[in-house]
């Protein structure tokens, strides 16, 4: 009798754990299921975002057809980019390619629109970096370099070197095929008028910023830049200008300086800065967000905001910055009047922007 208990025991208990592993089978089958229908729908996560110059951008100061030239510009570049990565092209590429448009529109203070120098010439600087390397690249400086982001990108990839200057990076530029262009070719009759009524009320001690001008307003600001996400989870970052308007001994400023005008690191996030350049060299802006992120576990935009609205300001300086983190959220972040930006994620959303208040 205490046998057939015993047996009758055993069978129930072998009964049951059979019981139990198909119900957990079920289980993780189910649960299996979900996940493969959830990465079906869901669409590869990549995006980019640009900036074509922060300051006091006013709408009173833009006549209607200045306002829709930047606007037509801006979603040119960033469809540019955003078309690129769409078809599976690298962060870089879609960087690159993205501020070439800018860099050959006379609108945006870079390439062909760059500002003149107080001795009236143009001197350009220009910076890129790649998130899953680290490795960088950039150019100050250069007068004959018809797309300097393109040079910075040479710097990276063909060179043992971070930053060129002058005459050695245009000589590295011949070297590597570039075809340099006669230094008139950046000449623009709104970029020099506005180098003379500069110049005109300095020499009469008339501050620069009481002179109410979309293209002299802001003498020390002006760049372009790009800030872009790629389906394989890369992250990088470029930016390029002419820099100040009416600089004197060679100035450069934060742009092609890495960690201050350019970061990216694909543990965290890519940046891009303009305003004015030395409060952000001072506060490593780009590098600083990261920073944030990677060591405080801010968000992006908390982090952004940080940085632009609380620890510039600090310093006396102002601008903003585009960026983009691993997971593909965005900020725009900004302290002047206005910032010339635009953004396009995955779906194909599009948001083109240039003053604080809404548009």
């Amino acid at each position: 009798m205490i046998k057939f208990k015993t047996l009758t025991l055993l069978i129930g208990f072998i009964a049951l754990l059979s019981c139990k592993n198909e119900t957990k089978s079920t289980s993780e089958t189910s649960i299996s299921d979900t996940l493969i229908e959830k990465n079906e729908t869901n669409p590869e996560n990549f995006g980019i975002v640009i900036h074509g110059g922060a300051g006091t951008i006013l709408k009173e100061n833009m006549s209607d057809s200045l306002e829709k030239a930047y606007k037509l510009k801006l979603e040119e570049a960033i469809r540019t980019g955003h078309e690129i990565l769409k078809n599976g092209g690298t962060a870089m590429e879609a960087v690159t390619k993205t501020i070439n448009i800018m860099e050959d529109s006379p609108l945006f203070n870079a390439g062909k629109g760059a500002v003149f120098t107080h001795e009236e010439t143009n001197e350009l600087d220009a910076s890129v970096m790649d998130g899953a390397t680290l490795n960088a690249g950039a150019v100050a400086g250069v007068t004959r370099i018809k797309n300097p982001i393109d040079l910075a990108l040479s710097v990276m990839n063909d060179s043992p070197h971070v930053m060129l200057s002058g005459k050695g990076a245009e000589t590295f530029a011949m070297e590597k095929g570039f075809e340099l262009v006669d230094p008139s070719y950046f000449y623009t009759k709104n970029r020099f008028e506005s180098l003379q009524r500069i110049k005109e009320r300095e020499s009469k001690n008339i501050a620069v910023n009481t002179f109410e001008d979309v293209y002299s307003k802001d003498s020390k600001f002006g760049t372009v830049g790009c800030a872009a996400l790629d389906k394989n989870g890369n992250l990088a970052a470029g930016t390029s200008t002419g820099g100040m308007t009416n600089k004197r001994w060679n100035r450069i400023g934060d742009a092609p300086i890495i960690g201050a005008g350019t970061y990216a690191n694909n543990a965290t996030c890519a940046v891009s800065s303009t305003g004015w350049g030395e409060y952000f060299i001072r506060a490593m802006v780009a590098h600083d967000i990261s920073a944030m992120m990677e060591y405080g576990g801010a968000t992006l935009q908390d982090a952004a905001s940080e940085v632009i609205q609380k620890k510039v300001p600090n310093l006396g300086g102002d601008g903003g910055v585009i960026a983009i983190d691993k997971d593909g959220n965005v900020s725009m972040e900004f302290n002047t009047a206005g910032m010339y930006r635009a953004h396009m994620n995955a779906k194909g959303e599009l948001i083109v922007g240039i003053y604080k208040q809404n548009e």
